[in-house]
């Protein structure tokens, strides 16, 4: 059976953000025009499809390594900042947009909150699951 670890991650990413279009609750708000993705970055993201992009990739993310929450996807989206003279500093990437992306899915019914020992996060449903091992057999029938 096919699934996400055997897809190649950049064409899977762009074959999941087209399946993710046909989702009517999944789009950019208003306020992403003008919304950085981190303290680090110095514009707005520049792509049409970001909202979508970065969706995908917090679907593949914790399909491969499970329930996450809104802190530790901040580190993943993080980057060092340059301040000039002193030393790069490793900084979070921003907690708003990560978590309006995780409320979205969970009202698609891809995600569900979930309690593992003292952890929290959320983890994929199966109907999460089955769009993508669907989407990961088109991209390597490709």
């Amino acid at each position: 059976m096919v699934n996400v670890f055997d897809a190649e991650p950049n064409s899977f990413i762009e074959a999941l953000k087209e399946e993710l279009k046909s989702f009517p609750k999944i789009s950019a708000p208003p306020w992403m025009d003008f919304v950085k993705t981190s303290s680090t970055k110095e514009n707005a993201p520049v792509q049409k499809d970001f909202w979508q992009i970065r969706t995908a990739s917090i679907l593949r993310y914790i399909y491969i390594h499970g329930p996450r929450g809104v802190s530790r996807l901040r580190t993943k989206y993080g980057s060092k900042k340059n301040r000039g003279t002193k030393k790069d500093k490793a900084f979070k990437g921003s907690g708003k947009i990560i978590r309006v992306i995780l409320q979205q899915l969970e009202d698609e019914g891809l995600l569900k909150k979930v309690m593992r020992g003292k952890r929290k996060g959320r983890e994929l449903t199966s109907k999460a699951v089955k769009l993508m091992d669907n989407t990961a057999y088109k991209v390597i029938k490709k």
